[in-house]
């Protein structure tokens, strides 16, 4: 898909995002109550973005992929975005976050280093969702989200390469 295209189809989605109530009764079916509550501690478009992950990771997984956890695989990609709790982004400060890491990366390295919290956040949750599921004793699931930003390696698993792949499409 075209990166231009694809993040102007992020943009509408994340003006657009809601969550249904077959959304959240499919949070309760995949997630405990303390993992509920950390979901929902997360922002209505993260929400939204990592119930899509969860539902593409279902159909990827229903397309012949076998030797998957399915529900260890769901459970991660609803939980794939956890260390973005911690700093509430508005919208504009997420289309900026994305922009300029994708396409001034030199620039967003030295807003980072000067402290800019949203591209810190960015491009770091992926390791700051690591380290509160360890604390949280879920290792398994720590050891994915924790790397899913990560370039990929040839030891990677089945399950850190669809938790990219479904996490890229949405």
């Amino acid at each position: 898909m075209n990166p231009i295209f694809k993040r102007v189809k992020q943009f509408y989605r994340a003006l657009t995002a809601n969550i249904s109530i077959e959304d959240e009764k499919y949070l309760m079916q995949h997630l405990n109550r303390q993992e509920q509550d950390l979901f929902f501690k997360l922002g209505l478009i993260d929400q939204f973005h990592s119930l899509k992950v969860a539902y593409t990771i279902e159909r990827l997984i229903i397309d012949d992929k076998e030797g998957v956890d399915k529900e260890f695989l769901i459970h991660c990609a609803l939980l794939h975005d956890i260390g973005k709790i911690d700093v509430r982004l508005g919208v504009w400060e997420k289309v900026f976050s994305v922009l300029v890491t994708a396409f001034l990366p030199k620039l967003a390295d030295e807003l980072e280093l000067k402290g800019n919290r949203a591209i810190y956040i960015y491009r770091n949750h992926a390791k700051l969702g690591g380290q509160k599921l360890q604390k949280m004793g879920l290792f398994n699931e720590a050891k994915i989200i924790a790397r899913h930003h990560s370039p990929p390696r040839a030891d990677d698993s089945k399950e850190l390469k669809l938790l990219r792949l479904a996490d890229e499409e949405n």
